[in-house]
């Protein structure tokens, strides 16, 4: 049964996608059908979205922008922290009066946040105008349920968990043509007591490295500037299932060396690390590569030994540091970026204060920072937190403002210096451009757009906290 019904062949998922055109083409009079899709959280979401775009185009979908116009209408979810559910929540209550307005409008919600039963057993009592709601382990079925939802005449909810396939063959239509997002794996083993991830991703599964490589040759023949691997844990990458269809044992600092070896003008990049799986072969792959970005994005988390050890996070303060060591060692130039959790249940002040300590003795190029969201069904969410909201809030200034300080700091000392950089976009308020360097860090330069999508050398003329402005060279 679960061959069949999770994990869906080429045959079927191309059978499925013709029976859906047929149905719309019949309910529309012939009229191509619309669909507004909108994916919120990470970029592991961002990927799945534009696989199921992929499948929407492959059954006759149009796209566009405005919900009002659309026979459609996909949210795919994300569940890491309340704040996301929240914006989940309040725009799909707004979609009733769309659906008011165009009763055959076809409404779907779809990832993390619905794979969880709770939201799910929400969005059936008090979201009646919802039509489809489909979990992070059914997306190859995505065209068998809503070909189900359009021709049932009753609402769909599918969440099964059993499958820990992967369906290689899923048609993707791409958000970008300078960037081009490629999971290797997905799942997590890890199950840090406050994420919600392994509960609705699933445990660790790795892509056939022969399907990778071939989806990276195409990305490169296509002229992608930018290519990010992606995974829960990138560095786990055949850990668990170590054999490719090639005959051949992987790992990622392998898979790394391979594709960094195709020729072509990208920058090649990956996310998301986790420090106890992050390796002196995965850093000697970064240093020796040739495409590979000198960025490491590295969650630390927390500075204190005793909250990390709270969090399930399997290294320590010190084995940390000796891996931002080793990193700058073997590449001088290194960028580090991290996420730091403030506020974690029994956390104290004196222990934030450990975090601090670690943030100025790395000296991070960027962070990304959350006050903790306890996430129902995780361990952490039992656990004792006696620090008010307000309080941490206060630590959470603080820490943003020693980032700030340390961040100016960095991008001072850049001032003069010549940088490659990736032209990715022109900035309407002042029409200069968006530019990357491969160390991740945000350069403004005026210019024509033209040069979007192209690399170009520049001199970095003024330093912001957080952006630099430079001219071409």
């Amino acid at each position: 049964m679960e061959s069949i019904l999770q994990n869906q062949s080429d045959n079927d998922i191309k059978e499925y996608c013709q029976l859906v055109r047929s149905v719309m083409e019949a309910r529309l009079d012939g009229r191509t059908p619309l669909a507004f899709t909108h994916t919120y959280g990470c970029q592991g979401n961002v990927s799945d979205g534009e696989r199921i775009n992929g499948m929407l185009a492959e059954m006759g979908f149009g796209f566009t922008d405005d919900p009002d116009r659309a026979d459609f209408i996909l949210y795919n979810t994300c569940a890491v922290r309340e704040h996301a559910e929240d914006r989940v929540f309040g725009n799909v209550g707004a979609l009733k009066h769309v659906k008011n307005r165009n009763p055959q409008l076809i409404i779907a919600l779809c990832g993390c946040m619905v794979q969880q039963q709770s939201v799910a057993d929400r969005i059936r009592a008090s979201y009646p105008h919802v039509n489809l709601v489909f979990g992070t382990h059914v997306i190859s079925r995505f065209p068998e349920l809503l070909y189900r939802t359009l021709t049932g005449g009753k609402r769909v909810f599918e969440l099964s968990q059993a499958d820990n396939s992967i369906c290689e063959s899923l048609p993707v239509r791409r958000d970008s043509a300078i960037r081009a997002w490629l999971p290797i794996m997905y799942g997590c083993d890890n199950f840090c007591t406050y994420c919600i991830v392994p509960h609705v991703r699933g445990r660790e599964r790795s892509r056939d490295a022969a399907r990778v490589l071939s989806e990276a040759r195409d990305i490169v023949a296509a002229g992608y500037r930018e290519i990010t691997l992606l995974g829960q844990n990138v560095n786990s990458y055949a850990v668990k299932n170590a054999v490719s269809s090639d005959g051949e044992d992987w790992n990622f600092p392998k898979l790394l060396r391979e594709i960094d070896s195709m020729e072509g003008d990208y920058v090649l990049r990956f996310m998301t690390s986790h420090p106890k799986d992050c390796t002196p072969e995965l850093l000697d792959a970064m240093a020796r590569g040739t495409h590979t970005a000198h960025h490491l994005h590295l969650p630390v988390q927390c500075g204190s030994d005793r909250v990390l050890k709270a969090m399930n996070r399997r290294y320590t303060r010190e084995k940390y540091l000796s891996l931002v060591r080793m990193a700058r060692e073997k590449m001088p130039d290194i960028s580090l970026t991290s996420d730091i959790i403030v506020g974690f249940p029994g956390e104290t002040y004196e222990e934030f204060q450990e975090t601090l300590s670690l943030v100025r003795e790395v000296k991070f190029t960027s962070l990304f920072t959350f006050i903790y969201s306890a996430r129902e069904g995780t361990p952490a969410a039992r656990m004792d937190d006696p620090i008010p909201h307000s309080e941490k809030a206060k630590w959470m200034k603080e820490l943003l403002e020693t980032q700030e300080a340390i961040a100016a700091e960095r991008c001072a000392a850049m001032m003069g210096s010549r940088q490659r950089v990736l032209v990715e976009g022109v900035d309407s308020r002042d029409d200069s451009l968006f530019c990357r360097t491969g160390t991740n860090i945000v350069v403004k330069c005026m210019g024509s757009a033209g040069m979007v999508g192209q690399f170009a050398e520049c001199e970095i003329t003024d330093a912001k906290n957080w952006v630099l402005q430079g001219r071409f060279v």
